[in-house]
């Protein structure tokens, strides 16, 4: 699924990219690294919580009909992309969800595995397996940030949805507060730097204008913004963090998190 042959280099940018990607979290050894950190964790509530205050007001079950009857239709599914080892929605309360989980690594989704909870190899950056219209909600945490082409992931999100239905996503914010003032002194944004371990593989950093407008392109209308936190390193490595603010001013917050509904 990475565009090469066995013991071969992959053959395009974006096949490396992809391998690049499998490689560092395929085993599921770093997303449970990092979902530990409560930085990460609100990162992810937020999102979750978002798109289950989204989902459930247009999918409330219909009134009786003139027999008495209930309407027999369920529930769309909800699909989380990119779930790696540690799915964000294998703890959604409501068991009368379905849900769908799906990565690039099989070793991942094994880790993931819960339950009446659906699994799904795919290739997030190429035509999705699914119906138009089929799935209620979806969700894409630290995802977007990973593809050449977030607008063609976005069109994809955008077909499988019903009308009433919310994509969230969550990403790394070009933006935030430090970062702004550093650019400022000539000090590059941290999602630029090609030398860090793991950012080098964020290839499409965003802010939260370009966020919106790239939704629009993919004919999805942003509905609200969120942050985690915003957040200043002090020398030594200590952060010193406010969720007010991420409140108040999400777009100086560390990782967006944005919610959008088909147009």
């Amino acid at each position: 699924m990475d565009g090469s042959s066995s013991g071969s280099a992959p053959r395009t940018a974006e096949a490396y990219g992809r391998a690049a990607n499998r490689h560092r979290y395929g085993d599921g050894a770093e997303v449970r690294r990092y979902v530990a950190d409560p930085y990460h964790r609100i990162r992810r509530e937020i999102a979750v919580r978002m798109l289950l205050d989204g989902v459930a007001p247009t999918h409330r079950a219909a009134p009786s009909g003139p027999d008495g009857r209930k309407p027999s239709a369920g529930r769309p599914p909800l699909l989380e992309l990119g779930c790696g080892s540690e799915s964000m929605l294998a703890e959604v309360p409501d068991p009368s969800w379905p849900i769908v989980v799906a990565d690039l690594a099989l070793d991942a989704l094994g880790l993931a595995r819960r339950p009446s909870v659906g699994i799904l190899c795919l290739d997030a950056t190429r035509p999705l397996p699914l119906r138009d219209r089929s799935v209620g909600g979806v969700l894409m945490g630290e995802l977007i940030e990973h593809v050449y082409d977030p607008v063609a992931v976005l069109r994809e999100c955008r077909r499988v949805l019903a009308p009433s239905g919310l994509l969230v996503l969550t990403t790394p914010n070009l933006a935030a507060l430090q970062d702004r003032v550093g650019f400022l002194a000539g000090r590059a944004p941290r999602q630029v730097n090609p030398l860090h371990p793991y950012l080098w593989l964020h290839i499409r950093p965003f802010t939260v204008s370009l966020l919106r407008e790239v939704l629009r392109r993919a004919d999805l209308e942003p509905v609200r913004v969120r942050s985690n936190y915003v957040g200043w390193r002090l020398r030594g490595g200590r952060w010193v963090k406010s969720r007010t603010l991420a409140r108040l001013l999400p777009g100086l917050g560390g990782s967006l998190v944005v919610a959008a509904r088909p147009r």
